[in-house]
Order: structure tokens, then sequence, then C-alpha cells
């Protein structure tokens, strides 16, 4: 794919007049699925598909062109070509574009990382044998994704990694069911052993005779499921430059002197995930990028187009200024203490259908979903019926939070809509003292 790539940019290059220049993005995958229901495979298939972007770039105009590509060099090739004739004419009708920013060096890279993987058939028949007799419902998704970036200065990024991504739940009756996931770059029987166990376990809890709860104030346990849920609300806009600038972003006021507990601490963690380390105008990232560090928001994400209009550094981040490799530290709480140290109150395993209530006050709503428990002295004691949840930020990462899991889980973005993406958070459970819940 590599090579491949470098033979559609050498065509590309060859295609340019006098003073153009040219950016290329290449995205693509090659996918086995298979999603399956009531214990059965219903629907397997494969994926293979790579879409290129061009952008044609003459001074400060600039234009851009996607098209799919067959894997025939000579054909993309063709294809690529007819692509720069057809921005060029379409340049001279633009006008000059004043947030325009180009990297200013070349930074050049290549990175394979991942696998090898088990074939989807040999995952598909372990995952059903160890859930046989039980309604299960889950989806696949396995394979190499690529992305690729190279401009006219002679800059080449190649990225590569091979992951899978399993997402199942096991159905009771009613609402009541448990969902789990197992994802990663390398494959152990033994891990997916241990979480479909951990699955039947808790799918025996949840059918248990459910409780009902009053709308009030709880003591909880979010597990990183459900810390999942809050920090990809935040990454809508929470992290974002230009959303802090126009006072747009849910963490506005961790500008004026609002502040998370001391003990948390966020970064957008490239080396921890399994984003490339480039973005597609081909600026490089950084490792790390800290977000909010001892409590205190210390950063955001810069794209370069924010960069150029409000005149901040760029650090590698996308158009949309959000994450793709979230990371929040771990605290002390070792995660098979988390009951104990509940005592009494919630589990929850996941959240549901969040959104801001007050986003300038980082206020959000949301629903408990899945296997949420009723804790006593430690121990579980039912299930508990949906709950509505209404809470700022600062009060459940901040005023309320009495410890963070020492053991963090790294989960990767399941969404397929179009293409797989190449998104991952890394988080901790967290233990609050109080939750309110609304209804």
């Amino acid at each position: 794919m590599e090579a491949y790539f470098e033979s559609l940019v050498t065509a590309i290059d060859r295609a340019l007049a006098p003073g153009e220049r040219h950016a290329t993005w290449l995205a693509g995958e090659d996918t086995d699925f298979v999603r399956m229901n009531r214990g059965k495979v219903r629907q397997p298939g494969h994926v293979a598909q790579r879409y290129a972007e061009i952008r044609l770039i003459h001074g400060a105009r600039h234009a851009s062109h996607a098209f799919a590509l067959t894997g025939d060099a000579a054909a993309d090739a063709g294809a690529a070509a007819t692509a720069v004739a057809g921005l060029r004419d379409v340049l001279p009708q633009l006008t000059d574009d004043p947030h325009l920013l180009l990297p200013d060096g070349v930074n050049s890279s290549s990175e394979t990382r991942g696998g090898p993987l088990p074939a989807a058939e040999a995952i598909v028949e372990q995952v059903l044998e160890a859930v046989n007799g039980h309604d299960f419902v889950g989806l696949l998704a396995t394979g190499p994704v690529f992305r690729a970036f190279a401009n006219s200065e002679g800059q080449r990024n190649f990225h590569s990694i091979a992951t899978f991504n399993l997402q199942w739940s096991l159905y009771h009756r009613a609402d009541k069911a448990v969902k789990h996931s197992y994802s990663g770059l390398a494959w152990s029987d033994d891990e997916l052993g241990a979480r479909i166990a951990q699955s039947v376990d808790d799918l025996a809890l949840v059918s248990r005779a459910p409780r009902s709860l009053a709308p009030g104030k709880y003591r909880a346990y979010l597990a990183p499921a459900a810390m999942q849920e809050i920090t990809e609300l935040l990454a809508w806009g929470g992290f974002s430059a230009r959303a802090l600038e126009t006072q747009q972003s849910a963490l506005a006021k961790m500008r004026s002197g609002a502040t998370l507990d001391p003990r948390v601490q966020i970064g957008e963690d490239i080396a921890a995930g399994i984003a490339p380390a480039f973005q597609a105008d081909g600026f490089v990232r950084p490792a790390e990028v800290p977000l909010v560090a001892d409590g205190a928001l210390v950063g955001a994400l810069v794209s370069p187009r924010t960069a150029r209009e409000f005149g901040l550094e760029a650090n590698g981040a996308n158009g949309a200024e959000s994450p793709e490799a979230l990371a929040m530290s771990g605290g002390t709480l070792a995660m098979r203490d988390s009951l104990a140290a509940l005592d009494t109150g919630l589990a929850i395993g996941n959240l549901w259908y969040l959104n801001y209530s007050d986003r300038p006050a980082c206020r959000m709503t949301g629903m408990t979903r899945f296997a949420t428990y009723w804790v006593e002295n430690g121990r579980v004691v039912a299930p508990v019926d949906v709950l509505r949840f209404d809470d700022t930020l600062y009060r459940l990462l901040g005023d309320n939070l009495e410890a963070l899991t020492r053991e963090r889980e790294l989960s990767l973005e399941s969404s397929t809509y179009g293409s797989r993406k190449l998104e991952s958070v890394l988080l901790p459970g967290a233990l609050v003292s109080e939750m309110n819940f609304t209804l």
C-alpha cells in the first residue's frame, strides 16, 4: 500500500503546473465484518476501500477533489491527473483563503503496527462457542486500516495499523441486558474468554428482580465504559481551541478559574492510541498534548486554520479539533476494590444518550443503561431500572470525586459509518460521592 501510494503521488507531482502545490490524503481499510444475533452469524462480509483527496494550492487559493481508488495504478494515476486538471480550472474562480496554513518543513514518517490477528472465522467460532445457550448479539470488525499524506514539497507520511473491535450484548428480557467489548491491537484468547465469562456473570445479576429508585442524589461508581460516554460528549468541542476562543466550549469556565479535582489529568496521547501521528494537512502531531493538568485547563487542540485565525500554534489537531486518542490518568483505587469502596450506592456500567442540558455550565444529562446495579455493603443487591442523571462535570470530576481506578481500559471507536475510525480512549473508572438523578 505504501508503494502504491507513492506511485499515485508521483503521478500527481507530474501533473502540476508551475506555481502549483498539492496536499494529498489517503484513507483506506481491509476489514472483515461479522454481525451476529441470537448466537448465530447473520451477516458476514469484507470491505476493501481506498479514497484519495487531492488539494491543489496556488498562492492562497485552494480546492480539493476526493475520489475512490480502484487499486489499478495506471487507472488511478489517470484519475488523479484528471482531478488536478479539473481543480486547476476551478482555482481562478476562488478568492484567497486568509486562514490557509501549511507546514513549514518536511516531516516524513512510516509506521506499521498491530497484528497479526486471527482470521475473523476463528474469532467468531471462539465467541459463539463461549456464549452457547445465551441470547448473544454482536459486531466484529477486524483488519488493517491505512492513512497516508503527501505533498509537493516531498513530505511522505504513512500509517498502517491492524486492529480488532468486538462489541456484544447478552440479552435477558425487556430492557435488561449486559454490554461488553474487546478491542485492541494484540489478540488474546484468554482475555476474550475472561470478558465473556464476566458478561455471563453480569447476565446472572441483571436477571435478578430489578429495583426502582426514586429521583435523588446517590453515591456512584462509574466504570470506564460510562466514563467513555462522558468524555465523548466533551469531545464535541470541549477541547477545541476555536470553541474556547469563541466561548462555545463546554469547558469555557475553566479559562476563568473553574477547575476539576487536582487528581484529574487529561491529554491527547497519540503514542498510547491508534491514530496516525500526522493529520490531513500534513502537520505532525506531538506524542502528547496536555489538556487538563492537576484539574486545570492547560491546553487545547489547535487545527491549522484556527492557529492562523487566532494567532495560535497548531499542534496537529484535525479540522474538527476533536480528540482522537484521549487519555485520562489513573488513580490509586484498584478496580477489584471499586464496589467495596462504593459500599452503598450505584455501580454504573454504561451511560447512554448523553447531551448537554446547560453547555456553559458543562451540565450534562443522560440515561443509565445495561449493567447498572444497586450495591449495599460492597455487594450487588439488584439491577436498577433506567435512571436519568443531570449533573455537571465540575461536580462529577471535581467536588464529588473520591477516587480514580489505578487500572485504565483502552477502548477503540466502534463506529463503522462510512469507514472504521482510528480513534480511541484510555480511561479509568471513577468513584463519586454524589450523582444527581432526576427521574
